[in-house]
């Protein structure tokens, strides 16, 4: 009889969603993207992490150096995580109020952000939702979070041919193409930043 060996994964990645929506297209390319690293990006595990459950920020809620319990296995979760995805939609030119929750909830001291490579994916109307990911990035740059530069990954959702299918799953296949290439490009960053 074989000894069998389970290969851990290389690299755990965080995925949020700054969506709560229950057919969110932006929680859609996480699912996307989950599916791509099991068929075709190996060395690469990505868990998302539901960010709803969060209450909104409030430093009362802090007692004695601890947060929540929903809070604490929150930021276990990142502290965890070699990298992060955020699935960022547009609101307002900015980032969606549940994902700046979040990431305020895991900048409390200490700053579980510091030094964790990232990438950010958006889709949407018009732009894509790019314009999140560049107030996305300026938030990166206080909490020494890093991104990845390129490719840049935004998806009109509204554009033919059909994008998603009616529960929010990725359906295109140039866009999972594109997709994937974001995985790889934030694998190797990860990588780099972490002398693997």
């Amino acid at each position: 009889m074989e000894a069998v060996t389970a290969i851990k994964p290389l690299i755990r990645v965080a995925a949020i969603s700054g969506s709560l929506r229950k057919g969110s297209y932006n929680t859609g390319l996480l699912r996307a993207a989950i599916d791509l690293t099991k068929e075709s990006v190996p060395g690469m595990q990505i868990e998302y992490v539901d960010i709803s459950p969060l209450p909104l920020i409030n430093t009362d809620l802090e007692v004695n150096g601890t947060y929540p319990p929903v809070v604490e296995a929150f930021r276990q979760k990142i502290l965890e995580a070699d990298s992060i995805l955020f699935a960022s939609p547009e609101y307002n030119f900015s980032v969606s109020a549940p994902l700046k929750n979040a990431i305020d909830w895991a900048s409390r001291s200490p700053n579980l952000w510091a030094d964790k490579p990232a990438a950010v994916i958006s889709t949407g109307g018009g732009f894509g939702g790019g314009r999140s990911q560049y107030h996305l990035r300026q938030i990166g740059v206080f909490l020494d979070l890093h991104f990845i530069n390129k490719p840049e990954f935004t998806l009109n959702a509204f554009q033919p041919p059909q994008k998603f299918d009616a529960e929010g799953n990725l359906v295109d296949e140039a866009a999972k193409e594109r997709l994937k290439q974001v995985l790889v490009s934030l694998q190797a960053f990860t990588f780099r930043l972490k002398g693997k």
